[in-house]
């Protein structure tokens, strides 16, 4: 789950193809439910630059409670190449790295449920 959060967060910054994995942690906090109980996942695209995607993903019970966290580093670089890409999303990325200079977040969330 940490590696297809990370990479539709990737996916959600305009990359067709979302690179490969460099990186990948899970730590587990809490059991995470019973057979049926619903687990949410929040998972943001930190940065997002020209040769590195760094992601974060959260993992909720119903109750709204931290069961495991995740990161996901991913090597982006090639990626850009891909005609699939959606150019404009990507030159909207690129202007937001360039205003964000200096390591600012360049937040997207994007969420999904699964039983």
């Amino acid at each position: 789950m940490v590696d297809l959060g990370g990479s539709l967060a990737v996916a959600s910054k305009g990359l067709f193809a979302t690179g490969v994995s460099t990186d990948l942690n899970v730590t587990y906090l809490n059991s995470g439910g019973k057979v049926g109980d619903t687990i949410r996942a929040e998972v943001h695209c930190d940065k997002f630059g020209k040769t590195l995607a760094y992601t974060t993903i959260r993992f909720l019970n119903e109750k709204n409670q931290l069961v495991a966290r995740g990161s996901h580093t991913k090597f982006v670089a090639a990626a850009f190449k891909d005609p699939k890409n959606i150019v404009e999303q990507l030159a909207a990325v690129s202007k937001n790295e360039a205003e964000a200079e200096g390591g600012a977040n360049t937040d997207t969330k994007a969420e999904a449920g699964t039983k």
